[in-house]
């Protein structure tokens, strides 16, 4: 099966388990809290650290410097206010492992290591070729 069809099955599967758990330990109304108190709190820090990652960015662009990080790393912010928009426990917990700085940046290097393009040792930094000045006759 697509791996794609397998999460959008057993990601509520799992959050409604979890629900369940949770809400006969703590009850259903410190559930509920529970639940609007993560998203409130998740989605008011990926706020702080979206302008922290933008005000990073830009730093590297008054620099000349492409901030690739921190592009990586404001996708990864959006994903994880994604995450705890979405009601449940695991994907809260998902969420804010994007959310803080180390983790989010382990993340990252673990993925960005997976796609990382080979270099190989005969590569030159130059072009040969040749020229012809086509003002001279």
């Amino acid at each position: 099966m697509n791996t794609a069809f397998i999460l959008i099955l057993s990601i509520p599967i799992i959050e409604i388990y979890l629900f369940i758990k949770v809400g006969s330990k703590l009850g259903a109304f410190i559930t509920i809290s529970l639940t609007f108190l993560t998203a409130v709190f998740g989605l008011t820090y990926a706020k702080y650290q979206g302008f922290n990652t933008l005000r990073s960015a830009l730093s590297q662009l008054v620099k000349n410097e492409v901030p690739i990080f921190e592009i990586i790393s404001g996708a990864t912010l959006a994903f994880a206010a994604l995450l705890l928009i979405i009601p449940g426990f695991a994907t809260d917990f998902i969420g804010v492992l994007f959310l803080l700085p180390f983790t989010r940046k382990l993340i990252i290097q673990s993925i960005s290591k997976k796609y990382k393009t080979k270099t190989y040792k005969n590569e030159k930094d130059f072009i040969e070729g040749e020229f012809k000045d086509m003002d001279e006759k």
